[in-house]
């Protein structure tokens, strides 16, 4: 029986995760709940699964993972305030099943410094299928990654069709169903590279040997390339129980959480150089990641600006990244990265953008 605390439970991540729960009721036990502010949603929770332990808010969520008992936590919280219920996790070593890909992308350094080998388990799909494929070898033996991007509504755009794009089609994502930021990321592929710097703290590549190439129809998650020409792909229908379910019960694989693909279909897989000039997220998001200290947290909150503007209707959409680029070229990393130095630094990101887009008008 595994003791599971999942933070983030009403939300996308940790509704999937409890349905993962109930469906294997001899497999997990949830010891404690956190949200930001559905005290209805959790309370709920709380009476079907039997947990006494609950938290509203990101810092009682922290709280909660220091004081609860439990073999894994869930980091299902959406945005940077998911950091330190992270570093708690880390700290009290708890396996950490970790979808709040801003822990890794605002505080890498800050991660890095305590997570034990492994302690970590991905939750997102690709890095998730990375995880999968290491297995068939040793890390001398990798010679790269390969993230899989679907390309979002755009594919095959050129940078100056994307300038007329409104947030409405940037919200038409071919495949997966997401919130306003996350899917706008897509669109602009600055989700991919975020996940780039990502998979560079999970697993220690370096960003030389991370690759992105788009394959529009997300069945193989991602890839790793080994010194012996090998490529080990992890495939399988889009389903974020697979990752979840991988993250709560690592390295163990549970019965019947996803359909399987069908074989006896005929079927075309297609793989394609991601077009760098008209979506530059990918190499401006290895820039800030080679940066290192508070540039990531800066590139990921002058973004989530520059998102909110554009639906706004104060920037266009190749507007986006070209902001982001500004703040970053304009940012000077502090001597010492500390919580308060990032959260420093995200709110010099967030007012630097504001003006910056403000001055185009």
């Amino acid at each position: 029986m595994r003791r599971v605390l999942v933070l983030g439970s009403t939300g996308s991540i940790g509704t999937q995760a409890l349905d993962i729960v109930r469906a294997h009721p001899g497999r997990f036990e949830v010891v404690g709940l956190a949200v930001g502010s559905d005290r209805t949603g959790v309370e709920a929770q709380a009476a079907e699964f039997g947990v006494e332990h609950v938290a509203l808010g990101a810092e009682a969520a922290e709280q909660l993972v220091r004081d609860v008992e439990a073999d894994v936590v869930l980091n299902g919280i959406t945005g940077s305030v998911g950091l330190g219920p992270t570093l708690a996790a880390l700290e009290s070593g708890r396996t950490l099943a970790l979808a709040n890909k801003e822990s890794l992308i605002v505080g890498a350094d800050l991660v890095a410094a305590i997570a034990a080998p492994g302690q970590i388990v991905p939750v997102d799909s690709e890095h998730s299928a990375i995880a999968q494929a290491l297995r068939a070898g040793a890390p001398e033996e990798v010679r790269r990654l390969v993230l899989t991007a679907s390309g979002g509504p755009f594919r095959g755009r050129t940078r100056a069709e994307l300038e007329s794009v409104t947030p409405a089609q940037a919200l038409a994502h071919p495949t997966w169903d997401m919130g306003r930021v996350v899917t706008t990321n897509s669109a602009t592929l600055v989700n991919k590279g975020l996940e780039v710097i990502e998979a560079h703290v999970l697993f220690g590549v370096p960003y030389e040997r991370i690759d992105v190439v788009v394959h529009p129809q997300s069945i193989v998650h991602s890839m790793v390339e080994f010194v012996d020409g090998s490529t080990i792909a992890q495939a399988s229908p889009p389903d974020m129980r697979l990752p979840i379910s991988l993250g709560l019960d690592w390295p163990h694989r549970l019965g019947g959480v996803g359909r399987p693909l069908d074989w006896t279909t005929a079927a075309a897989w297609t793989f394609e150089p991601l077009d760098e000039s008209a979506f530059p997220a990918v190499a401006l998001a290895k820039q800030v990641g080679r940066a290192g200290s508070t540039y990531p947290a800066v590139f990921n909150a002058a973004n989530e600006q520059a998102v909110d503007a554009f639906h706004e209707g104060r920037l266009g959409f190749t507007g986006i990244l070209d902001t982001v680029r500004r703040v970053v070229d304009r940012h000077e990393a502090p001597g010492v990265v500390t919580r308060e130095s990032l959260a420093h630094a995200e709110r010099w990101a967030r007012d630097t953008a504001d003006a910056a887009i403000a001055a185009e008008r």
